[in-house]
Order: structure tokens, then C-alpha cells, then sequence
């Protein structure tokens, strides 16, 4: 039983006249009656009840019409999902991202997604950026948000991301009269660090700003992860350097003031195999990412 059987089948049994389902095929006639001859002995019966006057289709014809029907819906369902995925309009993206992603490039880059690519399945993964390369380079993840790019070749990467570091205070802190704070402030003032192995890429980062600075503040506790670091300064245990996109955290108690002069920014970027046989993901990168 093949699909152009069923589909002469189905189109005679909607015209139930062998000359209009011909010129609705685009065939002659004879061709389309041999076709339902063979479709006939395919299934060992007869589908249509024919006179010179009328074309009816049999109990079998009947119950056939059915199945044709959704085997062709079917098929053509298939034949379009396949195309859809060759052009990455369907299919899967493994994505891996920090934490810090998740306070606000990630959700719009999802929202993105789902409105540009709905049929595309973004499955996440939430890591550091070393583990994140690590995964990456070893093709478990198809894409990364991360901090830092893979220095080995084959890898391609975008800038998506360059957010300012603020100052996260207590509303009772001193310094939180002022609008902007310049690091010099800091000196001597209790501090929350992230630390130096969990926290690198901004822990390198605060302290060459606080050393050009000249301040010297008192480190009162080291956090790994933003959000720790955000409820020790709730805490009253002191100040903290954090990227922007924490306010969307909305820590009760906790207020954030630009730095003065500031030069310190974090960056994300997206970063994939520049060969990759993902269609989904070309998609992703061209049209989410780069739209």
C-alpha cells in the first residue's frame, strides 16, 4: 500500500467520480483507475461500488477512508516536521549557564526563543563557566552563557552580555546617602568578597579595581554565588560589588548604588562549536541571539 495509492483513493472517494478526481490529481483517468485497481488488491477487497451511472464506496471503502485520511495527515505531518528541523525550526538545544545568567539574560533569552522558535526545545543546564567549558568541549552541551570562552580552536563565541558592577548595601549603611560611591569609600569598610576559587571571575576583578584604587576594605566574609553574597549584606556584615542584573533578586533591606568612575563590567557570552550539525542552534544563534 503505497501514498499515492491512498492518495488517489481519497480523492476518489471525496469526488466519487473518477474524471473530477483525475483533474483534481492532475492525471488522466486511466492512470488513476489502474492505481485504485492495484490499491484493491493490495487490501484483498473491493473499496468502490461502480455502475455507469454512479461511484459508491463499499463497507471496506468506507472504513478505509478513515485510516487513508490520517495516514496522509500523517506523512505530511512528517515530511513538514523534517524540513522544519533541516531549517532549525524544530528541534533541541542543550544550554548550559551560570547563575548569575538567570537573573535576567537567560528568562529573556527563553521568552526570545519560544516567541521566534516555538517549536525549538531548550533544555538548561545551570553550572560555573569552568564546568560549563567543560561540558562544552566535551559536546554535552550544544551552547554556553559563560564568563569565559573556550581558548581551544573549533570554538565560536558572541559578546550577548556587558552588564556594570554595583555596590550592594544595607538601607542603614552610611554610604547609602550617597548616589554613586567611589571605591576609595571602601577603605577599611567591612566587605563581602566573593571567593577566590568559587567566585574568580569577579574576585579578580574587585580586587585589581580595589588595588588601582588604593582601598584596602575589611573583608568580613567570602560567598561564592551572588545571591549568598547578597544575604550576608542583608545581614549587616557589610558592603559587596555585585553585577547589575542582581537587583532583579530584590533582596529586602538591600540597596544598590552605582560606583563612581566605574570601569567594572562582567561580560557573557554565548559560546558553541563552530562546526556543529545542529540546525536549532544556527537558528538560535541567528535569530534569538542576534536579532
Amino acid at each position: 500500500m503505497e501514498l499515492r495509492q491512498l492518495e488517489c483513493f481519497v480523492a476518489v472517494a471525496e469526488e466519487l467520480h473518477f474524471g473530477r478526481a483525475a483533474a483534481r490529481l492532475c492525471m488522466t483517468q486511466p492512470p488513476l483507475s489502474r492505481q485504485i485497481q492495484l490499491l484493491e488488491q493490495d487490501v484483498g477487497t473491493a473499496l468502490f461500488a461502480r455502475s455507469s451511472r454512479q461511484v459508491e464506496l463499499t463497507p471496506a471503502g468506507r472504513s478505509l477512508l478513515r485510516d487513508a485520511r490520517h495516514l496522509l495527515d500523517l506523512s505530511a505531518r512528517a515530511a513538514l516536521a523534517a524540513r522544519r528541523m533541516s531549517g532549525g525550526e524544530a528541534g533541541n538545544i542543550a544550554l548550559g549557564f551560570t547563575a548569575v545568567a538567570a537573573y535576567r539574560l537567560m528568562p529573556t533569552l527563553i521568552k526570545r526563543t519560544r516567541l521566534i522558535l516555538p517549536d525549538v526545545d531548550i533544555q538548561l543546564r545551570e553550572m560555573v563557566s569552568t564546568d560549563l567549558n567543560s561540558l562544552l568541549l566535551a559536546g554535552e552541551l550544544d551552547a554556553a552563557l559563560t564568563r569565559h570562552v573556550p581558548q581551544q580552536p573549533g570554538f565560536a563565541h558572541r559578546l550577548i552580555e556587558r552588564q556594570p558592577l554595583v555596590l550592594a548595601l544595607h538601607q542603614d549603611s552610611p554610604l547609602a546617602q550617597l548616589k554613586t560611591v567611589p571605591l576609595k569609600a571602601l577603605h577599611q569598610q567591612p566587605f563581602i568578597l566573593y571567593a577566590p576559587k568559587e567566585g574568580k571571575y569577579f574576585h579578580d576583578r574587585i580586587v585589581g579595581a580595589m588595588e588601582l584604587a588604593g582601598a584596602s576594605p575589611l573583608i568580613a566574609q567570602y560567598a561564592g554565588q551572588t545571591h549568598t553574597l547578597l544575604a550576608l549584606v542583608r545581614a549587616g556584615m557589610g558592603a559587596g560589588i555585585v553585577p547589575d542584573s542582581a537587583r532583579e533578586l530584590r533582596f529586602h533591606e538591600v540597596i544598590f548604588r552605582p560606583l563612581q568612575h566605574n570601569s567594572l563590567h562582567a561580560e557573557i557570552y554565548l559560546a558553541w562549536r563552530a562546526r556543529h550539525d545542529n540546525p536549532a542552534l544556527g537558528a538560535f544563534i541567528e535569530r534569538v541571539v542576534g536579532g
